[in-house]
């Protein structure tokens, strides 16, 4: 079954100060004038409303928030939603002062160009950026004048997915001031009929709830709305701050007189299927837990709660076993043995006593499991009618055994061969989520990320709950030969208690006048098969009264549907079949509006007079713990991934990534504050970039030596007469000795011929050199009077193919191609690291597998990057010694 995401929203509602430029004190600007309540820096956001239609479980929602500049100056106002990552946006549009500008989507492509455009004019942009578990973010601003008005309003669509019984739309509310029309009104037609429908909201008490919540069913209709007056809104009664941050839970579920369901509309169908009152397969699950270095701690004890919860909901006839890796891989029984009392109290005592210990050999550990299962079906060890699953849990990267991905990926899908499904679970943010997915998805399953937090053993039992309660195996929806198109996915390894199946596609022929649906699957204690059949007259009059909600609603959840699923196909294609995947997923997306990972949508709107491209993007599940800034989006969607990557970061770490090894060496130098280093010199297009250290207030409690840092960049271009200091307060840069000066506070663009500079607020700065170098510098910022750190900077090459091959320095002299070969691992005196031989530039030298971080796209959390490193200022690695790259000032 696909991952049940819940459907949620959250809103947020910003108004900021001018752009650069304008006046920055807003009570300067207050004097005499009293402003109307709800107003924030001369910004009055007076109207907020989210409008949702819910149709047979698709739903269409809308977005609109008003507001108006009570200043006597321009204000830039920023319009902040946060959706579901199941979701597709549709439509934004902007309104000011009556005029509407409104969004288009195209081809990522197309919509990058215009956006790298706006972008080196120094525009603001809207972007879609992960946020959090289960959200996406999308973020506009705009400039407006004096006295005027704006509206955004931004429609999003999606499937509602049923989850334990019951659909869930959950909304996180977080206006941020208060706001004088606010509202959630939410219409759901369901034509099976609705069985029960709640709705609750976490910040407000039930005194307040009762008049503010309103909600009601009947029949096929439901209705929620929830209008909190100003009074109700506020956090205290004589506060002026709003109370509405939390949780604000729609629940309901629909009458299942037969298992399934089908409507058609339009020439589409869609069939919901989900059958109540079957006995519950038994299971014969094989447990694949990573016990390695890094799960170590809070990872390990909560996965052992887990597991101790987990076998509490075993079931006597249900077959179960451990399997553990690390460096190598122990299991807790030979085989397979059934759940009795006994054996989970044994199981009990026996996942109370894992330890962490070692590496990570996910190859292994998964092949002991499956190996596990398909013996237990060979010798007749489990129940004829029994299911088998593999779940398989990990929080970082194979680095023992075979560790190539796509090797992996290719031993589990021939020893699973398709007869059970396999269940990822990435715990934490430093590990390879894609690979977890891909893998888990073409062998039947899904893969779900468990968040470092205190609840991570409860979503581990969440996750299991989903899958403990099987009732049917190798369900098949048939339908009329020859009747149907664009039939989406027909066939399931197993239906599961509390979820649901939808299968969607178009009718060949208008003229229909029944339809049958047959639904085969094999049971716990028989074989199985549900038909339905459709009288094409009665469904036209039992679906009159949907009008009042959307009447294409079958058309769009089918696309929908197509588009999602022909996009998780895509992840395991190669060559043809993946361009043509993307090219019926693309078609679909800019037929329907939809944004998805392959289109975006622009939108005109007012700058200063002229027209400005504001994006929406949609990130992949990888960038999810890591928001992705305005600038980096632009970045990376054009850094070409197979280029190698060179940078300096922290403490000071350098870091030369060799894509041809898919590995990575790093080393570090310690000097003492005050030191400038040489970290690149070219003498063929005259670019230098030296660096200078600084050092932390004093020693910290827990170490002996004071950590270092760049705390000051120069880059120069001799032939284009052009330098730029960056220090962690500001950039200066001269051109042609004319200096200009730059705060990190700024957001501001430097063009001219040959050379890109942008300055992202308090984030990081990119600087090209035509096309083919570019350079990331990092903001690093700390609490000002922290009493040990001060703020640094970090220095990333993204780009460097223009560059001569005479290039030099402690990065530079890595731009160019070179060989090494890492050979011999062993323990390393720490048991999470192991040492090995390096062999590079002729020298043999003895490293040690660590990782560092990188920080380009979010300056707090970073993402390992996982090397080789190279003991004693980077002896052996880099040419020379490293006081050779020791310059006398910065330029």
């Amino acid at each position: 079954m696909a991952s049940a995401w819940w459907p949620c929203l959250i809103l947020a509602l910003l108004s900021g100060l001018a752009a650069s430029g304008f006046p920055r004190s807003p009570f300067l600007l207050l004097g005499k004038r009293s402003l109307p309540e709800g107003v924030a820096n001369g910004v009055e956001v007076y109207s907020t409303k989210i409008n949702s239609k819910v149709t047979s479980r698709f739903a269409h929602n809308v977005v609109t928030t008003r507001a108006v500049n009570r200043a006597d100056t321009a204000k830039e106002v920023s319009f902040d939603v946060e959706l579901p990552k199941t979701a597709f946006i549709t439509n934004f549009t902007l309104t000011i002062d009556g005029v509407t500008y409104p969004g288009n989507v195209k081809e990522k492509e197309v919509a990058k160009k215009q956006y790298e455009k706006a972008v080196s004019q120094g525009k603001t942009a809207g972007l879609v950026k992960a946020s959090g578990r289960k959200l996406e973010k999308f973020t506009v601003s705009v400039n407006v004048a004096a006295g005027s008005k704006v509206t955004f309003e931004l429609t999003y669509e999606e499937l509602l997915k049923r989850h334990k019984g019951k659909y869930e739309m959950y909304l996180k509310v977080q206006p941020k001031q208060l706001i004088k029309h606010f509202e959630i009104d939410v219409d759901i037609f369901e034509p099976q009929g609705i069985s029960m429908l709640d709705a609750e909201a976490s910040f407000i008490t039930n005194d307040l709830l009762g008049s503010a919540l309103t909600k009601s069913f009947s029949g096929k209709k439901g209705h929620v709305s929830f209008k909190p007056s100003l009074d109700q809104q506020r956090s205290c009664p004589t506060c002026t701050d709003s109370l509405l941050n939390g949780d604000f839970t729609i629940t309901y579920d629909v009458n299942r007189e037969s298992p399934g369901n089908v409507q058609i509309v339009n020439g589409y169908f869609v069939h919901f299927f989900a059958p109540q009152g079957l006995p519950v397969v038994p299971k014969n699950v094989a447990f694949v837990i990573d016990i390695s270095g890094s799960m170590a701690g809070r990872k390990l004890e909560q996965t052992k709660e887990a597991l101790l919860r987990i076998l509490e909901d075993m079931k006597e006839e249900d077959y179960l076993n451990f399997i553990l890796f690390s460096g190598d891989v122990s299991t807790w029984k030979e085989h397979l043995v059934q759940a009795t009392p006994e054996n989970l109290q044994e199981a009990r005592t026996f996942v109370k006593s894992m330890e962490d210990k070692g590496m990570t050999n996910i190859n292994d550990g998964l092949l002991r499991g499956i190996s596990m299962l398909n013996k237990a079906r060979e010798e007749h060890r489990v129940p004829e009618r029994s299911t088998s699953i593999v779940i398989m849990l990990t929080d970082g990267d194979a680095n023992v055994g075979e560790s190539r991905p796509e090797k992996i990926q290719e031993n589990v899908r021939n020893a699973i061969g398709g007869k059970f499904p396999l269940y990822n679970l990435g715990f934490g943010n430093n590990l390879n989520y894609n690979f977890l997915e891909n893998m888990a998805l073409e062998n039947h399953g899904f893969a779900r990320r468990i968040y470092e937090d205190s609840d991570a053993d409860l979503q581990l039992q969440g996750f299991y709950e989903e899958v403990a309660n099987p009732l049917l195996t190798g369900v098949e929806m048939e339908y009329p030969e020859n009747a149907i198109l664009g039939l989406t996915q027909n066939t399931y390894q197993h239906f599961y208690d509390g979820s649901e199946i939808v299968v969607a596609g178009r009718l060949v022929g208008e003229d229909v006048n029944s339809f049958k649906a047959d639904v085969k699957g094999h049971g716990a204690a028989n074989d199985l098969t549900f038909t339905e059949e459709v009288d094409m007259k009665e469904m036209e009059k039992a679906l009159q009264e949907r009008d009042y909600i959307f009447g294409n609603y079958i058309e769009r959840l089918w696309a929908y549907l197509t588009i999602e699923q022909l996009l998780e196909k895509r992840k395991n294609a190669h060559g043809e079949e993946k361009e043509n995947l993307t090219a019926q997923a693309l078609d679909l997306s800019l037929k329907y509006h939809f944004v998805t990972p392959l289109t975006s949508m622009v939108v005109t709107k007012p700058e200063d007079n002229e027209d400005e491209r504001a994006i929406a993007d949609k990130p992949g599940e990888d960038a999810e713990a890591t928001p992705v800034s305005p600038a980096m989006s632009y970045l990376t969607s054009y850094q070409p991934p197979q280029n190698p990557y060179y940078y300096v970061d922290g403490d000071p770490h350098f870091i030369i990534q060799v894509p041809e090894k898919d590995d990575a060496l790093c080393f570090n130098i310690n000097e003492a504050p005050g030191t400038v280093l040489r970290l690149i010199q070219d003498p063929v297009t005259g670019l230098t970039v030296n660096g200078q250290i600084v050092g932390d207030k004093r020693s910290s409690p827990d170490s002996k030596t004071r950590k270092t840092y760049f705390g000051k960049l120069g880059i120069a271009n001799a032939q284009m007469d052009f330098q730029v200091e960056v220090t962690t307060e500001k950039i200066t840069l001269w051109n042609r000795a004319v200096p200009s000066t730059f705060s990190w506070l700024d957001t501001v663009t430097v063009t001219q011929d040959g050379l890109s500079m942008m300055i992202n607020r308090k984030k990081n700065m990119v600087v090209s050199f035509g096309d083919g170098v570019t350079f990331v510098v990092v903001l690093h910022q700390v609490w000002k009077k922290h009493p040990v750190h001060r703020d640094f900077l970090g220095f990333y090459v993204v780009d460097s193919h223009r560059m001569s091959a005479q290039t030099h320095g402690l990065l530079g002299q890595f731009f160019q191609p070179f060989d090494f070969k890492v050979s011999d691992i062993r323990p390393g005196s720490d048991p999470t690291k192991p040492d090995a031989t390096l062999v590079v530039k002729n020298h043999q030298l003895t490293v040690t597998r660590g990782s560092q971080k990188d920080y380009r796209k979010d300056a707090s959390i970073g993402t390992k990057v996982v090397c080789w490193f190279v003991h004693n200022n980077g002896e052996g690695l880099i040419d020379g010694v490293h006081t050779d790259y020791i310059v006398p000032n910065l330029f």
